[in-house]
């Protein structure tokens, strides 16, 4: 059984390592957000380089922070799932809870389990 992997793990350019930070996630005020077309204020930018430089940190990031939350979310199920635990959660619950497959739960599971032997998530390595 195969464990989950991040998606900057399961591509084919996986094998080339990032060498660029991502640019920092910030959330939008409340006016921007109400606003459809608005993004990050990409919309407005009429240098396409620097439309191109920007919405690229974006993708960036946003793939950064999915791959860290689904690290969480695996440390989480395997916690939740632990035997050792009086409150532990069943399976087909903790895959209700997540509204993931049984399947996809147990891999979760794994991979957390995985992650706490190994330390945790790689919060502070570089990209």
């Amino acid at each position: 059984m195969s464990q989950p992997r991040p998606a900057s793990e399961s591509g084919a350019a996986s094998s080339a390592p990032r060498r660029r930070r991502p640019a920092s996630l910030v959330f939008e005020p409340p006016e921007a957000v109400a606003d459809p077309e608005h993004f990050f204020d990409l919309e407005s930018m009429d240098d396409p380089q620097e439309l191109l430089r920007r919405s690229t940190e974006l993708a960036l990031a946003f793939r950064v922070a999915a791959d860290r939350a689904t690290e969480y979310q695996a440390i989480a199920a395997a916690q939740l799932a632990d035997p050792r635990r009086f409150d532990r959660l069943p399976l087909a619950t903790l895959a209700e809870q997540a509204e993931w497959s049984e399947d996809y739960a147990q891999k979760m599971i794994e991979f957390g389990r995985g992650l706490l032997r190994d330390g945790g998530t790689h919060l502070g390595e570089a990209d």
